[in-house]
């Protein structure tokens, strides 16, 4: 008797188990509570300074020439790792496929592959401070998207502090203003695609039970297809003839995992905060890089870029304390209020919103 019952416990036990891996609502809730909002932003700012490096590395001493290429092989890379995942049982389980439209999960593949690909083009054609430019515009750009797509305000306050940040970027950063007709157009194709990726990634993982992971797996065969499709059009040639030597291959290789951590990193800020959040912390890095380089490899970016970075530094720390009141101001409600998402409503559970309803989107 005795026995039986040790059996049962037994039993009951590793059915939990099996619920908290195989069950996509279980991978969500672990995902919300090991990595929230800080642990996933400081996450993506040590990968994407690590890949500045790397890619510094295949870009300069190796001389990989070809971006397009680059981005492919990391998103190859990280699919073969994702398999892995899969094939140990590991990876998360995705929802079911009737929740999301896979209409929603191509036009983030698609997406995605666009914003990597003008991203890249745009660097080869404009010079840095157009470049910077067109990237501070990626965050009016995602204001007004989200109004036009779900309805979503920005707050007065956060308004203002956005304009004061992107003001001291723009100070900081943008040191030349070269200008041709071309890369002007790839940077204002490239403006709408990147702002686009990231509401996207957002609002899918706010708006269901997707874990960043399972989204990865679900969507990264779509944008190595069209990333395919636009190497030969935006890479030169000469890709065959590359020295594929070990050394050359090894910082391919590291270059890719990096790769491969920021896109899981990047997704994991998205869900855990918003668009715009994501936003302000690649701001936030760019302005670090460029003290860090002041501050400890002496260079001289010049008093007027110094006076930008700390206005910038100070427009991101108010935006982070109005983000964290908010949070505070909403975390004494029993139900948060059911975002409006543009994208496919999730139609699990669908008469229980109010007990289970999707986190806000901190903007």
């Amino acid at each position: 008797m005795l026995s039986a019952a040790h059996g049962r416990a037994l039993e009951e036990l590793r059915s939990s188990l099996y619920n908290e891996m195989h069950s996509s609502e279980s991978a969500k809730r672990q995902q919300m509570r090991f990595c929230g909002p800080s642990v996933s932003l400081t996450f993506n700012f040590a990968v994407a300074v690590g890949i500045i490096m790397a890619n510094k590395m295949v870009m300069g001493s190796v001389g990989f020439k070809f971006p397009i290429a680059l981005s492919l092989i990391h998103y190859a890379v990280a699919f073969v790792l994702m398999a892995t995942l899969k094939t140990f049982s590991l990876l998360p389980v995705a929802p079911p496929s009737k929740s999301t439209p896979f209409s929603s999960i191509f036009a983030l593949g698609a997406v995605m592959s666009l914003s990597t690909g003008l991203a890249n083009l745009s660097l080869k054609h404009n010079s840095v401070g157009f470049y910077q430019m067109a990237k501070i515009a990626v965050t009016p750009t995602i204001v007004v998207a989200e109004f036009m797509l779900s309805q979503k305000k920005v707050s007065t306050q956060k308004a203002i502090t956005l304009a004061v940040v992107s003001f001291g970027v723009a100070v900081a950063t943008v040191t030349d203003l070269e200008f041709n007709f071309f890369g002007a157009c790839v940077a204002l194709a490239w403006i709408v695609p990147s702002a686009v990726n990231k509401i996207f990634w957002s609002s899918l993982q706010q708006s269901g039970n997707w874990t960043a992971l399972a989204l990865m797996w679900k969507t990264t065969p779509i944008t190595i297809f069209f990333l395919l499709t636009l190497m030969p059009l935006l890479d030169p040639p000469g890709l065959l003839l590359f020295s594929w030597n070990f050394r050359n291959s090894c910082a391919i290789i590291i270059s890719a995992l990096f790769g491969f951590l920021l896109q899981w990193s990047g997704a994991l800020a998205l869900g855990a905060t918003s668009a715009l959040s994501h936003v302000v912390l690649g701001q936030f890095k760019t302005i670090v890089i460029m003290l860090s380089g002041y501050l400890i490899f002496g260079s001289d970016p010049g008093i007027t870029s110094i006076c930008g970075a700390v206005v910038a530094l100070g427009g991101m720390s108010f935006y982070t304390y109005l983000g964290l009141k908010k949070d505070s101001a909403t975390s004494g409600k029993k139900a948060p209020s059911r975002q409006n998402s543009f994208m496919a409503k999730p139609k699990v559970a669908a008469d229980n919103d109010s007990a289970d309803s999707e986190q806000e989107d901190n903007v």
